[in-house]
């Protein structure tokens, strides 16, 4: 190997900075080496961001997830690129060009989150965070525990820039935070590893729709029914109905929406959705004692530490009724939610007039998982999840030296094995730096050892004729 291949360079790239992502860069940032973190959204956090609590513990999402992101966001050694995009890597492990464009906020670092502007804009659109549950300005910021702590514009939803066609949130902002001539800039930067993190979504095809989902106001997905139950959600943490504010007496969650269904949706197993299904059950019964909860499952899947415990709490002390069997049509009547299916264990039909349904969604990569992987060369499965080299020997190592994978880009996982994963891929990362760091010092040694003999053999200057 010739000098120029032994050249690394000292620093990372994280892609997504989602609960993964973020572990990643703490990991190799609190190990004294500087990282490039890269989200395309306005903040950090990920869908964790959006959960209320855990399971099993019943922890406070945002109680575990919001320290750290304080941390990522002013940590010395990470350098945080939100609204951008990595769009081309050229090189080899240890040195990694990488392109990244970063698109512009439109509010500078002046913003001191006063929402003066806010209240100026006349523009009102879902909230995404909320999952559309609430609503935002055009001019907004995610949620009041965001990471960077700076208000976004949506050039998507406002009003108009070019040419500027509103104005009237600079007008509002007496310290001239906001700056309608921000452009899109592409940097270069250069990287030794690169960790994958990019997150995923929730299955949103037939196989959901067939559940009334996005035609009726009061079937939800998982994520959506987290809002309902988060005191930062858009109702304070109560759960009630969106078509007419009152709380359903009556719940209806579904198993395997899209999952383990290979006819008209995904053949594997989400994995995760028995038991946030559970704690769904038991958060729902802490805030509506009185309320009645059924459960639609093929079978229940809970292998972690405490998880079995956690499902049998809310069938015994919760008063869940776990029914056996898929549902067969979700249909409105009379304003109610009418829920057919059968209990496959006793061979009887069982409808449900329901005042809410809440369907568990199949969890599939994230958008942009498939353009990541062909900007990187990386393998991807037959539903976009990346593969590693080995899924073994070496779960979040890639097929390309020095880019490693973490979280559930990889496929479906939990909170605690996407943050031992991350920790995982870190731990790869720095094991480059520190073998090149061990060689450098090696040759060094090496060089200092045949300059010492080259002074002790050169013959003394008075000697010569």
């Amino acid at each position: 190997m010739n000098n120029e291949e032994l050249v690394m360079n000292y620093r990372a790239l994280v892609i997504g900075a989602g609960i993964s992502g973020m572990q990643a860069a703490l990991d190799i940032a609190n190990s004294g080496y500087e990282v490039v973190l890269v989200e395309k959204e306005p903040a950090i956090g990920g869908h964790m961001a959006q959960l209320s609590e855990t399971f099993p513990t019943l922890d406070c999402s945002q109680c575990i997830l919001t320290p750290r992101m304080v941390e990522v966001g002013q940590h010395p050694n990470i350098r945080l690129l939100t609204l951008s995009e990595v769009v081309s890597v050229e090189g080899e492990v240890g040195r990694f060009c990488v392109r990244i464009q970063c698109n512009p906020r439109y509010v500078n670092e002046k913003c001191t989150v006063c929402g003066d502007c806010v209240e100026t804009c006349p523009v009102v659109v879902p909230n995404e965070f909320d999952r559309g549950l609430a609503a935002r300005r055009a001019i907004y910021i995610p949620s009041p525990q965001s990471v960077p702590a700076i208000y976004c514009l949506d050039p998507k939803t406002c009003l108009g820039l070019f040419p500027l066609a509103c104005g009237k949130c600079a007008e509002a902002c007496d310290i001239g935070a906001i700056d309608y001539d921000m452009a899109a800039e592409t940097i270069e930067v250069e990287v030794g590893a690169i960790i994958v993190a990019t997150g995923y979504e929730l299955y949103q095809d037939d196989a959901v729709m067939a559940y009334a989902y996005m035609s009726h106001p009061d079937v939800l997905d998982g994520l959506e029914f987290e809002r309902l139950l988060s005191a930062s959600g858009p109702t304070g943490g109560k759960v009630i109905r969106p078509s007419d504010r009152t709380v359903p007496k009556e719940i209806v969650f579904i198993q395997c929406g899209g999952s383990r269904n290979p006819e008209h949706g995904l053949p594997y197993c989400s994995k995760i959705c028995c038991m946030y299904t559970a704690k769904h059950a038991i958060l729902y019964k802490h805030r509506v004692p009185d309320g009645q909860v059924y459960v639609f499952y093929i079978d229940i899947r809970a292998g972690g530490k405490g998880y079995e415990e956690f499902v049998t709490r809310a069938m015994e002390e919760d008063d869940t009724v776990y029914i056996r069997g898929r549902v067969s049509k979700v249909f409105s009547r009379d304003g109610r939610i009418m829920v057919w299916g059968v209990d496959t264990l006793t061979g009887s039909k069982v409808d449900i007039a329901a005042d809410m349904v809440v369907v568990a969604s199949a969890i599939v990569p994230s958008e942009t998982s498939k353009r990541v992987a062909e900007i990187l060369d990386i393998g991807v499965d037959d539903f976009g999840f990346y593969t590693a080299s080995d899924e073994e020997m070496t779960p979040v190592e890639s097929n390309v030296a020095g880019i490693f994978l973490a979280g559930v880009g990889l496929g479906p996982q939990d909170i605690p094995e996407t943050v031992a994963q991350a920790s995982g891929a870190a731990a790869k990362a720095l094991t480059l730096f520190l073998a090149a760091r061990a060689e450098e010092r090696a040759r060094k040694a090496l060089l200092d050892v045949r300059q010492a003999q080259d002074v002790r053999q050169a013959p003394d200057a008075g000697q010569e004729q």
